[in-house]
């Protein structure tokens, strides 16, 4: 299997990744995303074919410096186990390193076997048991 990591730039390139995420990209989200320097989405071809997604939002504190949310990740069922989540975020850490960032985090339920893996697998070591609390002030879409 050939696998080649690119950076989406366009909502052309986002609309024909679709099926790696949740749900259908929307238009003027995706615009609103690509606008931004620093957000990211890198996507995994196998043999030219759309297989995975990696996203990341570069955060920055007055304090701490900037560093690497990795926001989501995903790869479809048929490409699982080959190594592709863990190119996907050591391809986002490579790139987080490149714009200056201190470090990379990322939040994931503790049953997600697949993510923990392939965080792991890319280097990254669990930090505790964090707590999350969210707000949701309107449902998407």
């Amino acid at each position: 299997m050939e696998l080649k990591i690119r950076r989406a730039t366009t909502a052309d390139e986002v609309a024909a990744a679709d099926e790696v995420f949740d749900g259908p990209s929307r238009p003027e989200w995706t615009q609103r995303f690509l606008a931004s320097p620093d957000h990211h989405l890198l996507v995994a071809y196998a043999d030219g074919a759309v297989a995975g997604m990696v996203t990341g939002v570069e955060t920055t504190h007055p304090d701490k410096g900037t560093e690497m949310f990795l926001y989501e990740l995903g790869v479809l069922d048929v490409y699982q186990r080959r190594g592709i989540g863990r190119a996907l975020v050591a391809a986002l850490a490579e790139l987080a390193r490149e714009r200056g960032c201190y470090g990379m985090w990322v939040l994931t339920e503790h049953d997600n076997v697949a993510a923990l893996r392939a965080y792991g697998a890319a280097g990254g070591v669990q930090d505790g048991r964090p707590v999350m609390l969210s707000w949701n002030f309107a449902e998407p879409g």
